[in-house]
């Protein structure tokens, strides 16, 4: 491997120094939550890090160690229970050395057939727990963000494409509880957004979908977007009643599960997905529930060849790859650059086999209806809206904002737990995300004993 010669630290020094530290964390159990520091005080502990003379790999990784790394939380302690965490596998986390190690180029076939093969094995398993056919694929992209707009961009140009001369479709439907995702792709696209008013489940069903789409007019929409798992509460939209009405419309039928996709890998929830199957498009974040590490979102499409005729880019000296009848990555979504980011979740996957995952997402799901339990249980606790998958939303009664910000700073001051309030309806509530197979029980029993 080549590099810049370091007078202080040899290669083999500097490869020793960042496996002994990677070897040591990954060890680590319990994990420690840490918390953040102010720039003032990060400056005082860690001071110039970038000199002209370089530090030398020991001080660098030491300042890491000692200062940087404790300066950041750990988004895989079992009581981060805030947005949603990430808890890669030991295998998946150790595997994303050897990516980058590994100096892969995984945009094309042709530079990383071997890495585009493993990635797609592992794009199958989830295009089969969806229940889309064989000829489906897609691309592993960066997050939810990035996925989501690159489904609707295949979606708008196969409408744009498909449609009567003179019709230029250019909205989408979704409801209120969508990610904020799909306004920021509607706005990067100068496409409008319109919201339909979800049922009492707060889901978007068919029947209110149908009738915004008719009083706007069909022809104006390129895609609809329903979530199997909102992040705020985890509802899954009525997926079979979506799906019949943009069929009857012959509107695309996106699928953001970048959460909650990882759902149907347990048998207890898999029937809240019905209706899934019929989507043309589908993403899901292996870093949320699937036990992958950042940055990774796998993204399908029913019809590939609609994505392709959206993304590929084309220039001379990508002729030699876009002539060719391969299957390149890049063809599939917003970007040309990319790193073999499923290849992490890829081998946890092959190393431990797809029973452990569904064994891991059934006990995420215990534990938030051990919660969901124990919030009916404490009389001073009361349950927000209907629990779906593992997302809990309650409140203690009794409480402002700043008392549920007081009790969220405090147990982040102690390094006890990480659970920021969320808002709903203009009101704060307390929340739960448990996608962590570490979280247990009794860490849910001692986070609900702290708040009195």
């Amino acid at each position: 491997m080549h590099g810049f010669a370091d007078d202080n630290t040899s290669p083999a020094e500097l490869a020793q120094i960042v496996l002994d530290y990677s070897k040591e964390r990954l060890e680590l159990d319990p994990v420690p939550l840490d918390r953040p520091l102010t720039p003032a005080q990060l400056q005082e502990e860690a001071g110039q890090t970038i000199t002209a003379e370089g530090l030398g790999g020991h001080r660098a990784m030491d300042l890491f160690a000692e200062v940087l790394a404790p300066a950041c939380l750990s988004v895989d302690h079992p009581r981060y229970l805030s947005f949603i965490p990430c808890a890669p596998t030991e295998a998946a986390a150790m595997f994303d050395l050897v990516v980058g190690a590994s100096s892969i180029y995984a945009g094309s076939w042709l530079e990383g057939s071997g890495a585009v093969y493993a990635e797609n094995e592992a794009l199958r398993w989830i295009a089969d727990l969806v229940g889309l056919p064989e000829s489906s694929g897609g691309v592993f992209v960066p997050g939810g963000t990035i996925g989501n707009l690159s489904a609707l961009v295949a979606a708008r140009t196969e409408a744009r494409r498909t449609a009567p001369a003179g019709q230029r479709p250019f909205r989408v439907a979704t409801t209120r509880g969508a990610h904020s995702s799909i306004q920021s792709a509607c706005d990067v696209m100068d496409a409008e957004l319109t919201t339909v008013e979800p049922d009492e489940r707060g889901r978007l069903t068919g029947e209110r979908l149908r009738e915004v789409l008719l009083a706007n007019g069909p022809e104006t929409y390129f895609a609809v977007v329903a979530t199997a798992g909102t992040t705020n509460f985890g509802i899954i939209d009525d997926l079979t009643s979506v799906a019949e009405v943009c069929r009857e419309l012959g509107i695309w039928f996106h699928v953001d599960g970048a959460y909650g996709g990882a759902g149907p890998a347990a048998p207890s929830v898999r029937h809240l997905y019905a209706g899934i199957e019929h989507c043309d498009s589908f993403i899901v974040d292996p870093h949320k529930w699937l036990f992958a590490p950042f940055d990774c979102c796998a993204l399908l499409y029913r019809d590939p060849a609609a994505a392709r005729n959206a993304h590929t880019q084309r220039a001379g000296y990508l002729d030699v790859l876009t002539d060719a009848p391969d299957w390149n990555p890049t063809d599939y979504s917003v970007g040309l650059t990319r790193r073999a980011r499923g290849l992490p979740f890829w081998f946890s996957l092959s190393t431990h086999g797809t029973q452990a995952y569904t064994t891991a997402v059934e006990k995420t799901l215990e534990v938030a209806a051990f919660a969901e339990a124990e919030i009916h249980r404490r009389d001073e606790l009361e349950l927000v809206g209907e629990r779906f998958l593992s997302v809990v939303v309650f409140r203690r009664t009794g409480w402002s904002a700043a008392d549920y910000a007081a009790w969220s700073d405090r147990m982040l001051d102690e390094e006890f737990a990480f659970i920021v309030p969320t808002v709903h309806e203009g009101e704060t509530l307390a929340r739960f995300a448990i996608v962590n197979p570490q979280t247990t029980t009794q860490d849910i029993s001692d986070i609900l004993d702290s708040m009195g």
